[in-house]
């Protein structure tokens, strides 16, 4: 059996691509918060290294003895620390706006949700396998079956929507719940009305929350003269919000992609990061990359992330067992969804969601997770025939 070499060479540069820009575009908010300009590049370095590291341990183990147990322990374990964290003191948390994300452990701060969403994706990989489509049924026999999905999905928006105050996080799992039960084996319609019904959850979760209506407002505003000049003005001015915050943030990301060109203003050169995107290594990073190494460069990197991901989704097809197979493929949208989710952001196609890009945004707890992920895939690229 061997390891798919490629995946890995994929995972590693782009790794390699998320460290350098971790320099190049934080030095502005090393200034701020009165740091070593290289503070920024030495975490990311260390947690890239520790990636790398990680995918190549996990490659080495044995499928069949190593898989399913790491899988429930992360499940469990960190299902169990984004639980408890709301009970534990300041001095071990960290807060954002009211919201606990942050566990402080010997120095370091991890974020339970990145590596929760991994034993997520087991979860249902190992359940879907045994309970999803493993005979016919008619389709109130699929809502039957649904439900205690429905009710473990409702833990894990109270957890992570309402007490973290983290809808984008949500948003990627409740996609890859519908997609994995989907493949796994459930009809059309009632994917149809499960989508539906998600819907209006997602919609009521907004309305409900005036820190999302904002956000809603603010996309809106910048992009409704271009939305409503194709409408009748009597339409157009009915849906037309007035007195709204100017939405700095997409417009700065726009001029920082339009100030980039086709080959950019120069690794290091970029003007967009010194204090105009305050996310810019995070949230706004392929933005960032965008004015630094143009839409040529931006492209390059974009094509590499894909090429990654479409050889995570070859490993899940190629796989005889279902369980892997599912669990394979929801990585893959997980990832996907990160993507597709950020890059909608910072153009203005939806509201921010404040999703990493993997590998690509700063953060080490997010570096750490999507490369245990990576590196579970490899593990059981080893029993694909190619």
């Amino acid at each position: 059996m061997e390891t798919d070499k490629k995946l890995f060479y994929y995972a590693s540069a782009f790794i390699t691509i998320g460290i350098i820009f971790s320099y190049s575009l934080s030095i502005y908010v090393s200034t701020i918060y009165g740091v070593s300009e290289f503070f920024f590049f030495k975490k990311q370095f260390v947690a890239g290294m520790l990636g790398i590291l990680i995918m190549w341990l996990l490659s080495r183990l044995d499928p069949d003895k190593a898989f399913r147990p790491i899988g429930f322990t992360f499940f469990l374990l960190f299902l169990f620390m984004m639980t408890a964290m709301h009970f534990l003191p300041s001095s071990l948390v960290t807060e954002v706006g009211g919201a606990k994300r942050w566990i402080k452990l010997a120095g370091f701060s991890i974020a339970p949700v990145e590596f929760f969403k991994v034993g997520f994706v087991f979860f249902l990989a190992w359940s879907f396998s045994r309970k999803i489509g493993v005979h016919k049924a008619t389709l109130k026999e699929e809502f039957i079956t649904f439900v205690p999905y429905v009710m473990a999905f409702g833990v894990v928006v109270y957890l992570i929507a309402i007490m973290q105050n983290d809808l984008g996080q949500v948003v990627v799992l409740g996609f890859t719940l519908a997609i994995m039960a989907f493949m796994a084996g459930t009809s059309a319609r009632f994917f149809m009305l499960s989508t539906i019904g998600a819907i209006a959850v997602f919609i009521v979760s907004i309305v409900t929350s005036e820190h999302r209506i904002l956000r809603i407002k603010l996309w809106w505003s910048n992009i409704q003269d271009l939305v409503l000049s194709f409408l009748p003005s009597s339409l157009a001015n009915h849906l037309r919000v007035k007195d709204t915050i100017e939405p700095y943030q997409i417009s700065n990301s726009f001029y920082a992609i339009k100030n980039g060109g086709f080959l950019g203003q120069g690794l290091g050169n970029g003007t967009v990061k010194l204090g105009f995107l305050t996310e810019v290594h995070t949230d706004f990073v392929l933005a960032g990359i965008a004015e630094e190494i143009g839409i040529i460069g931006v492209t390059a990197v974009i094509v590499l992330f894909f090429m990654m991901v479409f050889r995570i989704f070859v490993i899940a097809n190629r796989l005889e067992n279902r369980m892997e197979s599912l669990f394979v493929l929801g990585i893959g949208l997980i990832f996907t969804l990160a993507f597709f989710i950020n890059a909608f952001g910072i153009t203005g196609i939806t509201p921010i969601k404040g999703i990493a890009v993997p590998f690509l945004s700063y953060g080490g707890s997010s570096i750490l997770a999507h490369s245990i992920a990576i590196g579970m895939v490899l593990m059981l690229s080893k029993k694909v025939r190619w």
